[in-house]
This record gives structure tokens, C-alpha cells and sequence, in this order.
């Protein structure tokens, strides 16, 4: 047994993402297809404790306690770097994206319900392998897992729950970079879109430098640090409400009402550069400590029928990117990068569709657009309308509760 506490987990997924960009630089098929450094790196790791514990018995354990704060540290950033006159200047793309992403979820639990059903398993479980543990991720799984097995008698379904969101964060990142390749190959720009002279965007080119002073990082912790504290606050107050949403979504709304606030009143404006190398910061060492503690051995207790749903729902996503989202967006280099960014969402979670679009953009070119549009569709918009089209495929006659 390998024991890692916080300090040593932390140290572990720096390495990891070293070892992520080391790989992608010097292995061809990694960089032709625009993997995700974290995720090439923790993936690389995980199949490296699999072999230790399929020849030895023995593994590794992480603390993990770092993963939750770094996410909402990331979300957080994604709430003060959200103008709201910019968001409105791109509304009528992040409405046709949001159009978009709700075609999924339909989609999915129709693929997921199907598939159970002509495999000869409980629909529910077709319906646990569809938007609740993709589009929803691990979160959503945990709460909807604990449901179905109080509510409807499913045995195992935690189990199952956190074992398909583990694929599809893992397939996410694998994905998008190939579909996005595609369609770039395919659009008016194939050798991508030339550098422009805008400044980058939070989550961006995260290689670009930006020059910052201690101050300014000091306040921006002091920031994020109010977004985490009044999410939470706000998510436990709420919890027992029909306004129950994960604790990501409050703190990322607390990001945008502090950032316009501060600067409507005129009493200080949030520094988008600061703000980038925190949110940046935060996002790879939570994907690398997200990747690295998979245990994917435990992937093999999916039976036959589970994996070959999940096999579909990854042929599917891909299917969709490259003829609805791609098309629907415009046909054009923004409209790769959003389908990019749709396969994290739409398998993995948004830190997962924002490394898509990194791994792409820093390749090819800018798309200010996409990081517009995936990251407040992902982490807001996403998750209310999942808990509607979940509420609601439940009330299909084949789904009866308990009592």
C-alpha cells in the first residue's frame, strides 16, 4: 500500500503534469491528436499503479482532500471573469450552445434507457449510465445513485454510478482532441486560426505569460476565497430546497454577481490576469489529481452490457459533436473548439471541456468565443437543465418508485 498524504499528493500531481507536457511534446500521436497534458499525464500514472496492482496487489492511496477546493477554486475564477456585457454580447451562441447541449441530454438518456432495455437490464441502470454520471459526473451520480437505490430498489448503484463517471471523465479527454482535428480538417481554416492580438482569455492559452504583482494576487485570493466561503454558505442554506444545486454552481454565480458588482460601483475591477494563473493553477492540479487516483482496475467490475452502453454513449458523443453541435455552431474553426469542449462536457465535466479546448487552441490558434460560452454553459446552465431532463425521464411510465 502506497500512502500519499496531502502534501505528498500535491507533489505527486505537480510531477504529473511535468511528466503530461514531457509526453505530449515528444510523442507524436499524443500531439497530433491534442491530448490534455493533465490528462495524458494522470492517465499515464493510473495505468502505471494498474500494472503495480494487477502484478503485486498493491496501491496507492491519495488524499485527496486538495480536489474539491481546487475545483471550486476553478470555478470561482470562471464567476470573476465573467463580464456580464460580454456575455451579453454573445448571447445568441451561448442560447444556440445551450439548445445544443440539452439535445444531448435527451439524446443520452434515450441511448441509455434503449440500450438498458434491449440488453435485458433494469432501465434505471440505462438511465444511470446516461446524463446522470456523463453529463453530470461524479456529484451527480453520488446524489442520484443514493436515490435510486432508497427510492427504487437499485442495488449497487453507487457503484456503478462513480464507476461510468470514472470512464467518462477518462474518455472525455481522449476524444475531443480527435473529433476537434476532424472538423478543423474539414472547415474553412484547416491549418486552424492565426494568433491574434487580443489578450487571452481566463482559461486560454494557459502558456502565455501574465505579468501580475503580489498585491493583486493577494486580492484575488481574498476574492475567490469570498466565492468559496459565500457558496457554501449559500448551497447548505439551500440544501433541503427545490433550489438544491452543487455548491460549484453557487460559488461560480457568487464569482459573477462580486466581479460586475465591484465593477459597476467603480470600487475595483477584477485583474482577468491574476485571475487567469489561479484558475489556470487550479484546473491542471485538479485534473491531475482527479486522473492519478483513478483506480481503473475498478473499471473492471462493469459487466459486459454496462461497458457496452457506456461504449455507445462515447460513439454517440462523438457522433453528435461532429454532426449537430459542429454544425449548429456555425461550421467554422469556433465551432471545433466548441465541439471540443462539448465532448468534456458532455462525458467528463467542464475543468474536463476546458482542457479540451486548451489542449486545441493552443495548437491551432485562439477561439474567444468557445472560452465565452463552455465554461458559464458547463458549470451553470448544464446542471439545471440535467436535474429537468432527469426529473422528467423519470416520470416514464417503466420508472416506478417504491411503496
Amino acid at each position: 500500500m502506497f500512502q500519499f498524504d496531502a502534501n505528498g499528493t500535491l507533489v505527486i500531481a505537480s510531477l504529473v503534469l511535468l511528466l503530461g507536457r514531457q509526453c505530449v511534446k515528444h510523442i507524436a500521436i499524443l500531439q497530433k491528436y491534442a491530448i490534455p497534458e493533465p490528462i495524458a499525464g494522470g492517465l499515464l500514472l493510473a495505468l502505471l499503479f494498474l500494472l503495480i496492482h494487477q502484478t503485486t496487489g498493491w496501491e496507492a492511496n491519495f488524499d485527496t482532500s486538495l480536489r474539491d477546493p481546487l475545483m471550486l477554486t476553478f470555478f470561482a475564477s470562471i464567476g470573476l471573469n465573467a463580464n456580464l456585457a460580454s456575455l451579453r454580447a454573445g448571447g445568441k451562441v451561448l442560447v444556440r450552445f445551450f439548445v445544443v447541449v440539452i439535445g444531448l441530454l435527451l439524446l443520452q438518456n434515450m441511448v441509455g434507457i434503449g440500450m438498458a432495455t434491449l440488453l435485458g437490464l433494469d432501465p434505471l441502470m440505462g438511465l444511470l449510465v446516461g446524463t446522470i454520471t456523463l453529463s453530470g459526473g461524479h456529484g451527480t451520480g453520488a446524489a442520484w445513485s443514493a436515490v435510486f437505490t432508497d427510492s427504487y430498489g437499485l442495488s449497487n448503484a453507487t457503484e456503478v454510478a462513480m464507476a461510468c463517471a470514472t470512464f467518462g471523465l477518462v474518455l472525455g479527454g481522449l476524444i475531443a482532441g480527435p473529433v476537434a482535428l476532424y472538423l478543423i480538417k474539414h472547415s474553412a481554416t484547416p491549418e486552424g486560426r492565426a494568433e491574434d492580438s487580443l489578450q487571452p482569455t481566463t482559461f486560454e492559452k494557459p502558456q502565455s505569460g501574465r505579468v501580475i504583482t503580489a498585491l493583486v494576487l493577494v486580492e484575488t485570493i481574498a476574492m475567490i476565497t469570498i466565492c468559496l466561503m459565500a457558496g457554501r454558505y449559500i448551497a447548505g442554506m439551500l440544501a433541503e430546497t427545490i433550489f438544491a444545486l452543487p455548491v460549484f454552481v453557487y460559488v461560480l454565480f457568487i464569482g459573477v454577481i462580486l466581479s460586475n458588482l465591484l465593477l459597476y460601483t467603480g470600487f475595483y475591477q477584477v485583474f482577468d490576469r491574476a485571475v487567469s494563473v489561479v484558475g489556470n493553477v487550479s484546473l491542471s492540479l485538479f485534473l491531475a489529481i482527479a486522473l492519478m487516483s483513478l483506480k481503473l482496475w475498478e473499471l473492471a467490475s462493469l459487466a459486459l452490457p454496462m461497458l457496452a452502453i457506456l461504449i455507445v454513449q462515447t460513439l454517440t458523443m462523438a457522433l453528435y459533436a461532429i454532426f449537430v453541435t459542429y454544425r449548429v455552431m456555425g461550421k467554422n474553426y469556433d465551432a471545433a473548439v466548441l465541439s471540443a469542449g462539448h465532448c468534456g462536457l458532455g462525458l467528463g465535466a467542464t475543468p474536463t471541456a476546458i482542457a479540451n479546448m486548451q489542449a486545441i487552441t493552443e495548437r491551432f490558434g485562439p477561439s474567444h468565443v468557445a472560452f465565452l460560452i463552455v465554461p458559464m454553459v458547463g458549470a451553470f446552465f448544464l446542471d439545471i437543465a440535467n436535474a429537468i431532463v432527469i426529473k422528467l425521464s423519470l416520470l416514464l411510465p417503466m420508472f416506478t418508485p417504491l411503496g
